[in-house]
């Protein structure tokens, strides 16, 4: 075998045993991290069930889980959509995080597993309103140290806006669960523009039995597939 050849196969055992290996080691902490949030999720949502059925049975709270890497969670008309992606990423080189001590020390530290967060309203998924829109509302990132932050328009991001300095604590994951859920139930429904929705096919109408043709979202109020949608404003109706 020549030279050249040796130092191929040399370069992808080193690939294979620190990269490969580090990717794994991040894949195993997000799978950990998303395991914690499902449990504390199912936790959460059942002791609030039995409080708020002393004041109202009608608001309820309900845990399902879908498979290993998606879960929800309802509260009242809102729905948590967890969904933990099974791939590694790494950062583009303008992303502030490699601005930090932290990463610049090991660039390996800045490679991430990814679970996002959605907020749906929970009657998209009780009518199959298949042409409903949901709101990613949180992204939380993990590495290989089991350190974590979170990007969200949620008051999270003044917490955990950047990398922990240590890892992922129980107490970290209940704080994120009591704050998605806070601010899910906080923002609601607006009515749209009458001018916005004064139009409607009458296709729209006879399907809008079955299917919900009608858009609807918290972004969105509700609209026509005629309708303009670039006029809502995007960030303040979540």
């Amino acid at each position: 075998m020549s030279e050249d050849l040796n130092k191929q196969r040399e370069t992808i055992i080193k690939l294979l045993s620190e990269k490969s290996v580090m990717k794994q080691n991040v894949y195993a902490n997000t799978l950990k991290v998303f395991e914690q949030l499902r449990d504390t999720s199912r936790r959460i949502a059942e002791e609030l069930a039995k409080d708020v059925k002393q004041v109202d049975s009608r608001v309820t709270l309900g845990f399902k889980e879908f498979n290993q890497q998606s879960f929800q969670v309802k509260v009242a008309g809102d729905m948590l959509q967890f969904d933990m992606h099974t791939n590694v990423f790494e950062f583009d080189r303008s992303h502030p995080i490699f601005k930090s001590g932290y990463v610049k020390q090991n660039e390996s530290n800045s490679f991430c597993g990814i679970i996002s967060v959605y907020n749906f309203l929970s009657d998209s998924f009780k009518y199959n309103r298949v042409n409903d829109v949901g709101s990613l509302i949180a992204r939380i990132f993990v590495n290989r140290e089991m350190r974590f932050f979170i990007e969200t328009k949620t008051s999270l991001n003044y917490r955990y806006g950047n990398y922990s300095e240590s890892p992922i604590t129980e107490g970290n994951i209940i704080d994120i669960v009591n704050e998605l859920m806070i601010f899910a139930v906080s923002f609601d429904l607006y009515i749209p523009p009458y001018d916005n929705v004064k139009q409607v096919s009458l296709l729209e109408i006879q399907e809008k039995a079955s299917s919900s043709v009608l858009k609807t979202g918290k972004r969105l109020g509700y609209i026509g597939h005629g309708s303009d949608e670039s006029s809502f404003e995007d960030d303040v109706n979540l």
